[in-house]
């Protein structure tokens, strides 16, 4: 048996490096971790079913990718008033109580901003208003971005957003768009919040064109790291963000709710993870 029994729900988890993390997390604290990939459609059934399983099957906790965490979130008990206005978890621990959810995406995505620049977001061109995008969207808030254009296909959905945005966003401005050239238009960040660029979504939520002039580029994809997204962005001398290391945040601060708290040597465990790769 082991120390701790965790799981990833997702749907396009087969190159996730999160088993990897939470077992060398694990090993520093000299724990055996199991941590299972869990695919609705490869276990013939629906998220609900799987989600509901997990307690009953010895898991500890889960973490959800997408697209799952905001039906996640109407599963649990959140106490963080915070996460229930993201409306978006990741991470759940099954309590005797109930499951209860934390969104370590939104702290993951701040604390890789602020280990990478020093600078405020300014104005910030978001694009996805999904279950990753609301926490990137929190993000910027709390990183006290000018500016806020949430970018969707689906207008309502970004509407929504920024009317829930607006309740926390103080002076910062926020307005919704369909088009993703047209909010990049004189933007300082641009953030792919979209799975648009994973492996099995080719392809890039922003045409190269439209990025001349930002300071700053973030793609929440990490499979590939090196997507075509940040390509573009790098030919044209924005600073990059890369979503391995939203990646790496939102795992450190994964474990601390899983493991209630154990240590962790943050430097060893990002060196440990590169010599697996």
């Amino acid at each position: 048996m082991p120390d701790l029994h965790l799981g990833l729900i997702g749907d396009n988890i087969a190159r996730s490096r999160s088993p990897l993390l939470h077992r060398l997390a694990g090993e520093q604290n000299g724990m055996t971790v199991q941590y299972d990939r869990l695919i609705p459609r490869d276990l013939g059934q629906e998220f609900n079913a799987v989600f509901d399983q997990c307690p009953g099957h010895g898991f500890r906790g889960i973490n959800v990718t997408y697209p799952y965490k905001e039906r996640a979130a109407a599963k649990v008990k959140v106490d963080d008033p915070l996460v229930r206005a993201i409306g978006a978890v990741n991470t759940v621990l099954f309590d005797a109580d109930g499951p209860k959810g934390f969104n370590t995406d939104y702290t993951g995505f701040v604390a890789a901003y602020r280990a990478t620049r020093i600078d405020a977001p300014g104005i910030s061109c978001l694009i996805g208003t999904g279950g990753v995008g609301r926490a990137l969207a929190f993000g910027l808030v709390a990183l006290k971005a000018t500016e806020i254009r949430l970018v969707d296909r689906d207008m309502a959905k970004a509407e929504a957003l920024a009317d829930d945005l607006r309740a926390v966003a103080g002076d910062t401005r926020i307005a919704a768009f369909a088009d993703a050239t047209e909010a990049a238009r004189g933007a300082q960040g641009l953030l792919n919040g979209t799975p648009v660029g994973m492996v099995g979504y080719d392809g890039t939520p922003l045409v190269a064109d439209a990025m001349q002039g930002a300071d700053w580029a973030f793609d929440a994809v990490y499979t590939p790291v090196d997507t075509q997204f940040l390509k573009d962005a790098t030919a044209r001398g924005l600073d990059i963000i890369s979503g391995y290391e939203l990646f790496f945040w939102q795992g450190v601060h994964a474990w601390e709710h899983f493991s209630g708290g154990k240590p962790l040597d943050r430097i060893a465990l990002r060196q440990a993870l590169e010599a697996a790769q």
